[in-house]
Parts: structure tokens; C-alpha cells; sequence
């Protein structure tokens, strides 16, 4: 997916077009990076348990070319709110409004 890393400015009415709510849009943008937040972290961290020492003596540890460039690629990485943003905006993302139920509580008596 190629996501444009640099700081885009964006149209509130665009956002709001999609959900029919500004900030319901947010919201919806925020739950899906914290999805490929988690996702990107978990593919990280199973990456470097390969990495992984057992040995706490600095001298015995030593740089590692992989693992440096491994790094790095997942810090060039676009962050996961923009990702999420164009996904939002792309209409790649599926949500569901939950209907309120607090209007009709009140009509039981």
C-alpha cells in the first residue's frame, strides 16, 4: 500500500462525507490505527525475538546489520493514523453504527 508519509492537511468535510459525523469519523479512523498499530508491533517484536540475547555482559553483545535494518524499515514506515486516514477516506474500511437504545427504555413504563 503506498501511503504518502508526509503531513497532509486535510478537508473536515471530506472526513465527514464518509460517516455523516465528524467525529464519529475519528473514531472510527483512531480504532483502525490502533489495529495496525498492534499488527505492525506484532510483526516487530516477532522479528527481533530472533535477536534476542540472554547475555547481559556488554562486551558480548554485538552489532547486528539485520536487526539495525529491520528497524529501520519499520520506522519509515507511515505512521498508522495516516494509513488508517486513507483507508478511511479510500472507503477500505468497514464499520457499523450501533443503533441507541436509550430512547426506547424510556417508553417501556
Amino acid at each position: 500500500m503506498a501511503v504518502n508519509a508526509s503531513i497532509v492537511t486535510r478537508n473536515l468535510e471530506d472526513l465527514t462525507k464518509v460517516s455523516g459525523n465528524l467525529y464519529q469519523s475519528i473514531v472510527i479512523i483512531s480504532r483502525r490505527a490502533k489495529q495496525l498499530s498492534s499488527k505492525t508491533k506484532e510483526e516487530l517484536n516477532s522479528k527481533l525475538a530472533e535477536f534476542a540475547t540472554t547475555v547481559d555482559n556488554l562486551e558480548e553483545v554485538f552489532e547486528n546489520r539485520e536487526q539495525i535494518e529491520i528497524s529501520k524499515f519499520y520506522e519509515r514506515m507511515p505512521k498508522p493514523t495516516t494509513s488508517a486516514t486513507e483507508e478511511f477516506l479510500g472507503d477500505k474500511v468497514m464499520f457499523r453504527v450501533a443503533e441507541d437504545t436509550s430512547a426506547n427504555t424510556n417508553n417501556l413504563n
